[in-house]
């Protein structure tokens, strides 16, 4: 009785100090759901006022971009997002799923130890850091080889978001990959498959949600890059016909233009309005990795 007497002070403070960083989560996860709201609202707010002094049609459905003419056409720059988004995860799909099947399957351990933390590197390294090298490097090769004008354009934008998604892809695949358990495995070459049906075969398609699940995350980490596109896809206002033809995007447009804009203007809201657009392709990528996760582990 006497050693539970005295143990009991310290359970009441053990009991009260869980209910306060129970109270400090709480308080936390309000402040951050505040915060995003807010975020969302002012975005939306100052977008959507776009439609005041342009049409729904001329915004979504036209490519003449001058403000100084009162166009305001996002046209080239939602189909620029579009195209550099799926032609990075075009080129830097495969080759991350490669690395992934090599880090989690084939490669040795002492070998893994080593390249895994190498790959994470590739994430601290400054996306503005990316773009000088395909400023300096990547463009004047383009320019050369394939006999352009310029060297700017989707195919130099693409190659340098595809090397910026390949942490992400690789990472999460590997993940998926190594955590299907091991007796299907076994089992498939119990059964007389080779390593490589059964990785084809058995392991990508029990994979597929976490694989799924890099790619739709390499999407949105593409589709909201700025300061690396900026550097090298041209920063033109007009729709892309080519992959050397240069062209502009959302985000690198919002960072030419944003210092230049008066807050409250047509030419201001529409800025805003493309943010919104963004934010809306960010949520949507959030909400299909959601429906993924849900079922991979139903």
């Amino acid at each position: 009785m006497s050693i539970h007497a005295a143990d009991n002070p310290k359970h009441q403070r053990k009991l009260l100090y869980d209910r306060y960083i129970r109270y400090l989560f709480i308080a936390c996860a309000f402040l951050m759901t505040l915060i995003i709201l807010s975020i969302i609202l002012f975005i939306s707010r100052q977008g959507l006022l776009t439609f005041t002094e342009v049409s729904l049609s001329e915004f979504f459905l036209t490519e003449k971009w001058d403000p100084t003419e009162q166009n305001f056409g996002a046209l080239s720059f939602i189909m620029g997002s579009v195209y550099v988004t799926l032609l990075a995860v075009s080129l830097g799909g495969p080759l991350g799923l490669a690395g992934a099947i090599f880090m989690a399957k084939i490669a040795p351990k002492g070998l893994r130890a080593w390249m895994r933390p190498a790959t994470d590197l590739y994430v601290a390294i400054p996306s503005v850091v990316y773009g000088f090298v395909g400023l300096t490097i990547l463009v004047p090769f383009i320019r050369t080889y394939f006999h352009v004008n310029t060297g700017f354009g989707l195919l130099a934008a693409a190659v340098i978001l595809a090397v910026m998604i390949l942490p992400t892809i690789i990472s999460i695949s590997e993940d998926a990959i190594r955590a299907v358990p091991a007796t299907l495995e076994e089992a498939s070459l119990a059964l007389g498959a080779t390593r490589w049906q059964t990785i084809w075969r058995v392991l990508l398609p029990a994979a597929l949600p976490g694989i799924l699940t890099s790619f739709i995350l390499a999407m949105a980490r593409a589709v909201g890059e700025t300061m690396a596109v900026q550097m090298v896809i041209g920063n033109t206002p007009q729709l892309a016909k080519s992959l050397f033809m240069p062209t502009s995007t959302l985000p690198s447009e919002i960072v030419v233009e944003m210092g230049n804009t008066p807050f409250g203007s047509a030419w201001g809201n529409s800025l805003f309005l493309m943010a919104l657009v963004l934010l809306i392709l960010s949520l949507c990528m959030i909400l299909i990795i959601r429906q993924i996760g849900k079922r991979r582990f139903a």
